[in-house]
């Protein structure tokens, strides 16, 4: 039985996120966790990850990230997925400990073999990052969803969150733009192999900078891009630490079939949700085109980085990123007093 898993989904990998604002209104009348203070990060900063404290050297990061296929091979799916939930433990400056795994699948529809490469498929990204997948829960699902529950230790001195940025400090994005640009043009049946390539290269390779950024006292905050887009994610960072931010389209990394395929009008419908709950907050120049307002939108599947360090910290992150095979980070803004995000080209 050959099925394509992608036509078992409404959505797919990061584009299935629920819009921003929404999840917003959701959690607006969740408990403060203020009571509980060994809990140093919660809910209240939209946060990779929740941290907590066991003692003065040592803090647990507990992070769950899981999605609907966003490609047809069963293999590439569960690595593009366990990539992207470990990614929340590196953005705070963790190292991963252990996983466990979350499988939704449609038993009936889907062969078992099938389901077997996608957790093989999440158990070789784990064993790159040098952890065991210890356990997990499974169910019977009307849709196919895998992810993982990410389990990781920090310092507590060197927990890099995304509300702690400083006016003045430059911001870096560690991997190119473009996944839900293609996304939208593999379902429509126009992603070639190289654009596949491409995909698959970033959407599967671990952001483990973020391990070394938290030991340079100059990285003030981190976060990484996923469904929310480059500017939902630095906005979670300018409402946090009460800045604005200035951000030039034409620094911004983007994969190169992705920029041809959003020229010719490819862009998946969670970048328009995007821009829906949160343009207000973005200053546009009057001459910007359709598909670069969307790029900025563009839902992220296992994205970058995004710094905010000093700038006399640019250079150590820059190289940091390029020895670990993050050679196309870029310098793509900078913070400042204010709020929201205004963008040039």
């Amino acid at each position: 039985m050959s099925v394509r898993l992608t036509e078992l989904s409404h959505g797919g990998g990061c584009g299935c996120k629920i819009a921003p604002s929404v999840l917003r209104e959701i959690l607006a009348q969740s408990p403060s966790m203020a009571g509980f203070k060994d809990l140093l990060v919660g809910t209240e900063s939209s946060d990779d990850a929740a941290v907590y404290r066991l003692n003065d050297s040592q803090a647990i990061v507990a992070t769950t990230d899981f999605f609907m296929p966003i490609v047809d091979d069963a293999f590439d799916f569960g690595r593009i997925a366990a990539t992207n939930a470990l990614s929340d433990i590196y953005a705070m400056g963790g190292k991963p400990l252990f996983a466990l795994a979350i499988v939704g699948m449609p038993v009936n529809k889907l062969p078992t073999e099938t389901i077997r490469q996608i957790l093989a498929g999440g158990e070789a990204v784990c064993q790159a990052a040098g952890i065991p997948i210890a356990g997990g829960h499974s169910i019977d699902a009307p849709e196919p969803i895998y992810g993982l529950v990410g389990i990781g230790v920090v310092h507590p001195d060197k927990i890099k969150r995304n509300d702690q940025a400083q006016a003045g400090d430059s911001l870096i994005l560690a991997k190119p733009l473009g996944i839900g640009v293609f996304a939208d043009a593999m379902k429509k049946g126009r992603l070639d192999q190289a654009g596949y390539a491409q995909m698959l290269s970033s959407t599967t390779q671990l952001n483990t900078p973020g391990i070394v950024l938290a030991n340079l006292p100059d990285v003030h905050a981190m976060t990484d891009v996923t469904g929310f887009g480059l500017l939902g994610h630095l906005l979670e960072i300018t409402r946090g630490s009460r800045l604005g931010a200035s951000v030039r389209f034409a620094d911004l990394p983007v994969h190169p079939l992705a920029l041809e395929l959003a020229k010719e009008g490819f862009s998946p419908g969670a970048s328009e949700r995007n821009w829906a709950s949160y343009g207000h907050e973005v200053g546009l120049p009057a001459e910007i085109a359709e598909w670069q307002r969307k790029m900025l939108c563009d839902p992220q599947t296992s994205g970058g980085l995004l710094v905010a360090c000093h700038p006399g910290a640019i250079p150590s992150v820059l190289d940091e990123m390029s020895r670990q095979g993050f050679a196309k980070a870029r310098v793509i803004g900078q913070l400042q007093q204010g709020s929201g995000v205004k963008v040039t080209l």
